[in-house]
């Protein structure tokens, strides 16, 4: 479902679960507590008019005593609305983070699950899904703050209407029109004004700043694509100073900065037409009451007290009826990051509907009991529909070496096809009953320690320290033994011939019976990669091995060799 279509609605099936959630009764009576404390700050501004009636009635007579009675009604009232105040921001930014806990705990289960967090970058969908990570980290931070912010302001300002209109309703008294012929009472004056003037500046309010929304998203999108330029360029900084791209690499980073210039004008523009519009709102509306109620005071038809208490309960009744002029900014910028949350679920729906549902356009994986990996009819595609591979029929055997050379492309997606993380294609595979371990070019190494980076996935404590230690010596990492317990960032301390060198030390420690090898050691030249092939083939006698390598003398360790055309 497009999201533009019961946006809400959406919202609310991916992000209302939470209140069903296992922590519900921690959940309902932090909401029921938010609520409360609502009606209480409610209380207390209606009691704040009252208190201002009675000062400037104090005031009008002259009355000192009647002024020392106030001060120490304002001391309670001061004391009571700092109470509350911060009370009602406690629950409500532990009720926030239990909510973004909720959904981002929810969304990453389904973002890191089985491949899927690779494989949507692949799929089509009619709603951009990039910058997948942005979306998960900030735009659910502001999806779930900013829903709870809002939610409270709207129940605020309701609350507010309710107990001021009556307020006003009876400061207005009975105002008669006299229209020469005929004389009209009309009863609530000001709650009429009141209701013509909010709603006047709402629908203007509202037209003035309906393109901060598209300004807001757009700015968010490149701000997001900026990041990822940066980062994309820091991970890949040896690559370009290698084959001297720093040239290319500044402008396409300035050219993403000025994505951002060009959406920082555009929202200035929409923020800069709201501000003209608010300005002179609040003035007017601190003016307005007064003015109107002023001959009434002047004629002595109501007290100084009268005529405060009124521009009061005009102001907070107006500002009630202008809940969505006052945070259209805020709907705005909520509404993006919705947005951009529900098109990364909607992408990941879509996903998950591909790889449950027996599509014929699809690879079908099956794991059977057997330890036999068969390739039926298997066809792969590319994304736009081109095959690259057609027709494959293979039975491999446990214990089996098989060298894939030929095309490297076709290859790649061949394995990744195997591990299911290609299903776009034809045909079926069926799957051994023990794990199937992939090493690619490049071995994922996790910020943290290095121990810990080596062992993973596994954790540390389920691996033979002494064990890791001569796999390092046996693959020529010996030097790394004293790092063993540094923290840093080994994607980028360590060269590319040492991490592939640490993908060989994970095979050794880990022991799986099938084993896909793509180009898994091309950074080390022809004798180690051979020593290092001989040496997994020693200490992994009984695995079955498919490797992708240009290595010519890497035939001699398998028994078959397929080419792939």
């Amino acid at each position: 479902m497009p999201i533009q279509n019961g946006f809400l609605l959406q919202f609310i099936q991916l992000a209302g679960p939470f209140w069903q959630s296992e922590n519900k009764k921690k959940i309902r009576q932090l909401t029921l507590a938010l609520f409360a404390l609502t009606v209480i700050q409610i209380i207390v501004a209606v009691v704040i008019t009252e208190w201002s009636a009675n000062l400037f009635n104090a005031l009008e007579r002259r009355s000192m005593s009647g002024v020392l009675t106030q001060v120490g009604y304002i001391i309670l009232i001061f004391i009571a609305n700092i109470a509350v105040t911060v009370t009602h921001f406690k629950v409500k930014r532990e009720l926030q983070l239990d909510w973004r806990n909720w959904l981002t705990t929810k969304l990453i289960a389904q973002w890191m699950n089985d491949g899927r967090h690779y494989l949507v970058t692949h799929i089509q969908n009619e709603n951009s899904h990039d910058n997948p990570d942005g979306r998960i980290a900030e735009d659910i931070r502001i999806a779930t703050e900013s829903a709870i912010d809002l939610i409270h302001s709207l129940i605020f300002s309701l609350l507010l209407l309710v107990s001021f209109s009556k307020i006003l309703w009876t400061l207005s008294g009975v105002v008669t029109l006299d229209l020469w012929l005929v004389e009209i009472p009309i009863y609530g004056h000001l709650v009429w004004l009141a209701l013509l003037y909010a709603t006047g500046a709402s629908i203007l309010g509202w037209w003035i700043g309906r393109p901060l929304t598209t300004a807001t998203n757009g700015r968010q999108n490149v701000e997001a694509n900026f990041r990822f330029g940066l980062v994309n360029a820091r991970e890949n900084s040896l690559a370009i100073s290698l084959i001297h791209g720093e040239d290319t690499e500044r402008q396409r980073c300035y050219g993403l900065f000025n994505e951002i210039v060009e959406a920082w004008q555009r929202q200035t523009t929409a923020w800069a037409h709201i501000f003209m519009f608010t300005s002179g709102h609040s003035v007017l509306l601190m003016a307005f009451p007064i003015l109107v109620s002023a001959p009434r005071f002047v004629w002595g038809s109501i007290s100084l007290g009268g005529l405060m208490q009124s521009a009061q309960a005009f102001q907070q009744m107006t500002s009630a009826l202008s809940w969505p002029v006052d945070n259209m900014a805020k709907i705005a910028e909520w509404r993006a990051s919705v947005e951009r949350v529900l098109s990364l679920v909607h992408a990941l729906d879509t996903l998950e509907q591909e790889m449950t549902h027996r599509d014929p356009h699809r690879i079908q994986r099956i794991k059977t009991e057997q330890s036999i990996l068969k390739l039926k009819d298997l066809c792969i595609m590319r994304l736009d529909g081109v095959v690259c591979l057609h027709k494959m029929d293979i039975e491999i055997k446990a214990g089996e070496r098989i060298l894939v050379s030929g095309n490297v492309f076709s290859g790649s997606k061949l394995f990744k096809a195997i591990v299911g993380f290609w299903p776009w294609g034809e045909g079926k595979i069926e799957l051994p009953n023990d794990e199937i371990c992939f090493v690619p070019p490049r071995p994922y190494l996790p910020m943290g320690t290095l121990r810990a980076a080596i062992c993973y996935p596994l954790p540390v404590s389920d691996v033979n320290q002494m064990e890791l230690q001569e796999k390092l010596e046996a693959v020529g990492l010996n030097e790394l033994s004293e790092n063993l317990d540094n923290s840093d960032s080994w994607d980028t301390a360590l060269s590319r011939e040492q991490q592939q060198r640490l993908g060989a030390v994970r095979l050794l420690l880990q022991q799986p019976k099938w084993i896909l090898l793509q180009q898994a050691f091309d950074s080390l030249d022809s004798d180690e990669e051979i020593a290092i092939m001989r040496l997994i083939c020693q200490e992994l006698p009984k695995s079955a091995i498919l490797t992708i390598t240009h290595e010519s003398r890497a035939e001699a360790f398998h028994q078959r060799k397929i080419t792939l055309k």
